[in-house]
């Protein structure tokens, strides 16, 4: 009787313990919402008078301009690292509709998993750049507070913060490689992203960077920046447990449709043709390395020149072109242009070396890249992109750096899954338009 009591009593505990680590437990968060290119009609940086050609030229310029925010802090002016300056790469290639404050001021701003902080233009500004949507005004949202210099929040952020001495609030500044800045205060308020399910998402407390001096290069365009990256400020560490650490996105290849970025459970990459490689951490923990041991081109294998060093590229969906040392992009053209009987044909604009006439026959090889672990075998949209009617061209390009940038031509049609959690990124061949 004694053991049948304690028995029942026990289970008692164990389903009581059960009920109240359910009820406490954090609810987790899944939800899908649009990625717009920059070309897009839907985006403020849409010029109609521009042709498609312009565009493509102008979105390998903006690679090439973008590749030297990735270096080491080693290869950087010592002066530029200071504790109160983050030095990050400006602006990207997609935008995320979401709005701020209670009640929510609509906002446009570019998704970047080269950045960190979230930041938008404020009320008052003492330089402001002119935008599409209305400056946000801290004073009309009920949900907006200052972080104070005493707060735990303003100690967490460590060398991304100072202290004001007037208000003893905790302010920011963000330089960019390409001498944009912005800075002002750190704050906290409401965000409410759009889900392709009509149901917005509220995200409560989230340290936003609300900008009062502002010099960028994609001014009277975008109100500010969503950073994706790796560091304490970006969205995806705020929400840590909430989404698991987890997001992806699938990006279409034609970039006048619409592709969509997932969060927690939502964001999950498995099943047939999953494959998997490590993130590496680095010291510098706001972008997202991988190690690339070889390329493929056909049947020939080349090892990359660092192929021993782990994390010696840099995953970015705000570069166009996928990016490699000199001498080793080399190879793999020459390797691309023995393949392709045709003759080769140039634009001096594009900056491209590699260029073939659109109307060729053109039989263009597999190409395959060997990260730790995982083969992403590119499709031919991946390798090269049509310039013009008349002109396609390699969507590959020299990096005068140590480190490679895998860019977002290359991950086009694939979901590209981070989980920061269990330090992993996932690529799945996918129909992105089909999401």
């Amino acid at each position: 009787m004694v053991s049948l009591f304690t028995s029942v009593l026990l289970s008692l505990c164990l389903f009581s313990s059960h009920i109240l680590s359910n009820v406490n437990a954090k609810p987790k968060l899944g939800f899908t919402t649009d990625l717009i290119h920059r070309d897009s009609p839907k985006s403020p940086f849409y010029n109609p008078a521009e042709t498609p050609s312009q565009r493509i030229r102008n979105a390998i310029h903006r690679s090439f301009n973008r590749v030297s925010h990735f270096t080491d802090l080693s290869e950087m002016d010592a002066s530029l690292n200071s504790p109160q300056t983050d030095i990050t790469p400006c602006g990207g290639e997609y935008l995320m509709n979401l709005s701020l404050g209670t009640p929510p001021s609509p906002i446009m701003a570019v998704a970047d998993t080269g950045s960190n902080l979230i930041w938008t233009q404020c009320k008052p500004c003492d330089d402001c750049y002119t935008q599409v949507d209305p400056l946000f005004d801290p004073k009309a949202s009920s949900t907006y507070k200052d972080v104070s210099c005493s707060s735990s929040q303003c100690t967490a952020l460590e060398n991304q913060a100072s202290c004001s001495t007037e208000d003893k609030t905790c302010s920011y500044l963000v330089s960019y490689a390409d001498g944009s800045y912005t800075m002002g205060k750190f704050a906290v308020d409401t965000l409410t992203l759009g889900s392709t399910d009509n149901r917005p998402v509220q995200l409560k407390n989230i340290i936003i960077g609300c900008g009062q001096n502002n010099a960028v290069t994609f001014r009277n365009k975008s109100s500010g920046v969503v950073g994706l990256g790796g560091g304490a400020v970006s969205l995806i560490k705020q929400l840590g447990d909430s989404i698991d650490g987890k997001f992806s996105y699938c990006l279409v290849p034609e970039n006048d449709q619409t592709s969509k970025i997932n969060f927690g459970t939502n964001a999950v990459v498995s099943g047939p043709g999953t494959v998997s490689t490590p993130l590496v951490v680095k010291s510098r923990d706001t972008f997202y390395y991988l190690t690339l041991k070889s390329i493929s081109v056909g049947s020939k294998n080349m090892q990359t020149p660092d192929s021993n060093i782990k994390g010696n590229m840099v995953i970015d969906s705000g570069t166009t072109l996928t990016l490699l040392p000199v001498k080793y992009y080399i190879e793999i053209e020459n390797a691309v242009a023995s393949l392709i009987n045709a003759d080769k044909s140039k634009d001096e604009r594009i900056g491209s070396s590699l260029c073939y006439n659109a109307t060729a026959d053109l039989n263009i090889p597999v190409i395959t890249m060997h990260f730790e672990g995982a083969d992403v075998k590119l499709y031919p949209y991946n390798s090269f992109f049509k310039v013009t009617e008349d002109l396609v061209c390699l969507a590959f390009g020299m990096s005068f750096y140590r480190n490679g940038i895998y860019g977002n031509v290359a991950q086009k049609n694939f979901l590209v899954g981070y989980d920061t959690a269990s330090k992993t990124m996932s690529f799945k061949p996918t129909d992105c338009a089909k999401m």
